[in-house]
């Protein structure tokens, strides 16, 4: 599906294969080196960094379409959690990454400038991913990489925006979400369970409070220590009970 892009057919008439006005972008969240990180896009035609994202097309369900493009960028598969979490559509939102764009002039021959240059409205999909079984995509035109969310530059359009409104969807929701299941890898100190909430809480929590809070909603399994050979003491590893934490979640945890 993703050649038909790349067609002068899409170029000339791309209201043949897309709805007019509407597209899609994913802010696709991952965890690595303690740190929440969001997955950014460069393309030859901009400085900025940007989300990914792209079109909706005609004969798809708009969550097929999310799915689509968040495969095309992560090679992920459909099972990864993604959730619809807004909507943008300001009259004025990409006005300056519009000029700064046709100001190149590319001269892309039998292109329909008028269709890419009107106004799209935006739906913004969130994704929880494992990080290490991402692979970016990257060619001659774009470049993705990761970015760790206290570290994310400005975005062209209004991306930062959507990022911000994905976190703050995602504390809103914190206790009802599988955010730690999707994020971190089968087994893990709660460390970095910790880690996840205080990025998405925006806020410092004692360890020892997290630690008797999480432990007391059994959903946890106590696996053996990891030795990485470091002097500091060997943390104990843990994986979630899928049935008992998806449980929990119907009703909600208790919260930090």
């Amino acid at each position: 599906m993703e050649d038909i892009f790349e067609t002068d057919e899409f170029r000339t008439n791309p209201e043949k294969f897309i709805l007019p006005s509407v597209a899609i972008n994913n802010v696709i969240f991952g965890f690595d080196d303690n740190k929440v990180k969001v997955l950014l896009l460069r393309t030859v035609y901009s400085d900025k960094w940007t989300l990914p994202g792209g079109f909706v097309m005609r004969e798809d369900e708009l969550i097929t379409s999310a799915e689509r493009l968040l495969r095309m960028f992560t090679g992920l598969g459909d099972s990864v959690f993604l959730k619809l979490f807004g909507v943008f559509g300001a009259v004025n939102r990409a006005e300056k990454e519009r000029e700064l764009f046709f100001s190149h002039q590319f001269e892309l021959e039998n292109f329909n400038y008028d269709f890419f240059l009107s106004r799209f409205v935006v739906l913004g999909y969130f994704a929880l991913v494992q990080y290490q079984q991402v692979s970016p995509l990257s060619d001659d035109v774009r470049q993705c990489e990761w970015f760790d969310l206290e570290s994310v530059p400005e975005l062209t359009f209004d991306h930062n925006l959507i990022i911000e409104t994905a976190i703050k969807e995602l504390r809103f929701q914190l206790n009802y979400l599988p955010v730690g299941y999707n994020l971190l890898p089968e087994e893990f100190p709660l460390k970095s369970l910790q880690k996840i909430y205080e990025t998405i809480l925006g806020k410092k929590l004692d360890r020892g409070n997290f630690n008797r809070k999480i432990l007391s909603y059994d959903i946890l399994d106590k696996k053996e220590k990891f030795y990485s050979g470091a002097a500091h003491k060997a943390p104990f590893m843990y994986s979630f009970n899928k049935e008992k934490y998806f449980n929990a979640l119907e009703n909600g945890l208790d919260g930090f």
